[in-house]
């Protein structure tokens, strides 16, 4: 009787996993073929090379010109900025919390970095704003302070909380038997962390990493507020962007529904989810990779 009790609750919990399983898919799916249902409207306005390769966004104009190739270019290049700040010194910190301050000290630490990760994105978007824009023109004699270098670095202020907690778990779990091993040979801390437990821990690492740079991807009130605002390709650090994100908040709400300008800023979030998409597949893919490796 408690068998077939036990066997019962069994198969009522892999049902509800695979209903919730199944839920998650499906509203994917919902989303997607809502995106494109109001994304390829705009495809009878303006030709699909048009659309991704031209720089001239001008959705006020008679006719309107939709090019989102700068777009796409300050988004890429706001990410990338932000992965050169934030990977290093987020996987130093988390190297730092591991093996390189006390327990009593780490145990401080730690939460206050997880701490960092909850503040509301506006407030980081005003500290950039207030704070790190007047520094930026003053110091390197620029125009405006608000540019892709003070977008990158409030972004690396946002995800390196994420990979450097993720990190210091991933080492956290290295075997112990391991790094006893490592330092019975002869190898001192900072040798045993370099070229074993780093490398057990890649894929962890990895996984932080690829959940800190999606958050950056996809985040909009910072960009919003400290890019610079202009649709050019950037040809410097210094120059003002402005991400995908930032240009469909900053005009959804003035878009007629229905009309060309609506159907381009959803666009924009179809080309805008399925590069979050692709790099999230990569990053798994990378991830995987180096997890065989390790093991």
């Amino acid at each position: 009787m408690a068998r077939s009790k036990k066997l019962a609750l069994d198969t009522a919990f892999r049902r509800t996993i695979g209903v919730a399983a199944a839920v998650s898919v499906l509203a994917l799916a919902a989303i997607v073929i809502f995106l494109c249902t109001q994304a390829f409207p705009v495809l009878n306005h303006v030709s699909l090379t048009d659309f991704l390769f031209s720089t001239e966004w001008y959705p006020t104009d008679d006719p309107p010109v939709f090019g989102i190739g700068a777009l796409i270019v300050g988004s890429l290049a706001a990410a990338a900025l932000t992965t050169l700040i934030a990977v290093p010194l987020g996987v130093l910190t988390a190297c730092a919390m591991h093996c390189g301050m006390p327990e009593g000290l780490r145990r401080i630490v730690k939460p206050l970095i997880e701490l960092m990760a909850a503040l509301p994105s506006v407030v980081i978007g005003f500290v950039g704003m207030v704070v790190l824009a007047p520094w930026l023109q003053n110091t390197f004699n620029l125009a405006s302070g608000l540019n892709l270098t003070n977008a990158a670095l409030m972004l690396a202020f946002m995800c390196v909380p994420t990979i450097a907690s993720i990190s210091e778990d991933a080492l956290k779990n290295v075997p112990s038997a391991l790094r006893e091993a490592s330092l019975a040979l002869g190898a001192t801390r900072w040798e045993t962390l370099v070229r074993v437990e780093l490398r057990w821990a890649m894929g962890g690492i990895g996984t932080a990493v690829m959940l800190g740079i999606s958050r950056v991807i996809g985040e909009t009130m910072v960009v919003l507020m400290v890019a610079g605002g202009a649709g050019i390709i950037p040809e410097s650090i210094f120059d003002p962007v402005r991400p995908m994100t930032a240009s469909i908040a900053a005009e959804m709400a003035e878009a007629a529904v229905g009309g060309e300008h609506y159907h381009a800023l959803y666009a924009t979030g179809l080309v805008l989810f399925l590069i979050t998409f692709v790099f999230n597949l990569a990053a798994w893919y990378c991830t995987r990779r180096l997890s065989l490796k390790s093991n």
